[in-house]
């Protein structure tokens, strides 16, 4: 079986052609000019599933493309728009002639609208606790931009770029924030020690991604699980009711996030059918909300652990009652204290 849609004009115009077969692909590369279609067989293979986008120049003219003698290699046409292997289920430049996905690309707009609110509330936090906290804010901002460019263009940079920041979000709150109670006993409660080892991890695991860029989504959404396992065990011994509740909304929103990227990815015949592929933007924005709560979460796990003379206190704005308003973590022992790592 195969999945193709109707190119749009502006898709044409551009000279983007998006071909998407399932299993052999027969049919549809049947369909195509001798050259075109031994053009796709050298680049996909009989048994692959495929999804990306070629240029009209390489249909008609397939030795243009500079492949390598002995297997695919990155030259710079992957960096133009359209070199991604990923596209998401919404339509491609149906909204806008400049703008390929265009709910996808604007529904970033979180990611750079929260994170300076979140710097101006986590002000005393980072003045006399971490300062580090306002680089995963920036980092966030960084997300938001490298997703809202991969949207717009599908350029395998984008794709690269959208993927590797998610990685390095992730790592940094982890490396900055994580109790030391979890560490491995091989980093003896050094928090020094444990960014190093972060640090390694997060530069293999960025060459890797960019050896195999297919595979970087799904290797992502296995960070939940250590993610969700941390904030498990931590919400099994915090003594404030107010955290732990919103820890528990943070995992559901988590999970309401992971199933519209399920579906988006998986489904996308079937939402396509009802007129709704845009659940990839309702996961930008669950996503962020997830993932500053978390933030959020190991901030106040963090000062309750190694600054409990601080009294931290978890609040809401614009009204401390309302919890189901922005949270932040507030301190009330404004002494600033040297940290180790």
């Amino acid at each position: 079986g195969e999945r193709c849609r109707v190119l749009t004009g502006n898709e044409v115009n551009r000279g983007l052609i998006k071909y998407s077969t399932l299993k052999w692909g027969k049919k549809w590369k049947n369909s195509l000019p001798a050259s075109a279609a031994a053009s796709v067989s050298a680049r996909t293979g009989p048994r692959h599933h495929v999804s990306t986008l070629v240029t009209v120049s390489q249909l008609v003219y397939p030795f243009a493309a500079g492949r390598a003698k002995n297997g695919a290699t990155m030259t710079w046409e992957h960096l133009e728009r359209g070199s991604s292997p990923v596209d998401w289920c919404e339509g491609n430049y149906l909204i806008s002639p400049d703008i390929a996905e265009f709910v996808n690309t604007v529904s970033n707009i979180l990611f750079l609208v929260g994170p300076p609110f979140l710097i101006y509330l986590f002000k005393d936090y980072g003045r006399f606790i971490q300062p580090a906290i306002h680089m995963i804010w920036i980092l966030l901002i960084v997300v938001g931009l490298s997703s809202a460019y991969f949207h717009a263009t599908l350029s395998l940079l984008g794709q690269l770029l959208d993927e590797l920041t998610i990685l390095w979000v992730f790592m940094a709150t982890l490396s900055l924030f994580c109790p030391r109670r979890h560490f491995p006993r091989v980093f003896k409660h050094s928090r020094k020690r444990f960014c190093i080892s972060m640090s390694v991890f997060s530069l293999t695991a960025t060459a890797l991604s960019v050896c195999y860029p297919a595979i970087n989504a799904f290797a992502l959404m296995l960070l939940a699980i250590p993610a969700t396992y941390l904030l498990y065990k931590e919400l099994q011994i915090v003594q404030d009711k107010r955290v732990y509740r919103l820890g528990v909304r943070n995992t559901t929103i988590l999970m309401l996030a992971i199933v519209c990227w399920i579906n988006d990815r998986m489904f996308c015949d079937a939402w396509s059918r009802v007129n709704f592929p845009y659940l990839h933007g309702f996961w930008h924005i669950l996503i962020f909300i997830s993932a500053y709560t978390a933030c959020v979460l190991f901030a106040y796990f963090f000062v309750s652990d190694e600054r409990p003379e601080s009294r931290p206190q978890l609040k809401y704005w614009p009204h401390n009652a309302f919890e189901l308003g922005v949270p932040y973590v507030s301190i009330s022992c404004y002494k600033k204290l040297n940290d180790d790592i």
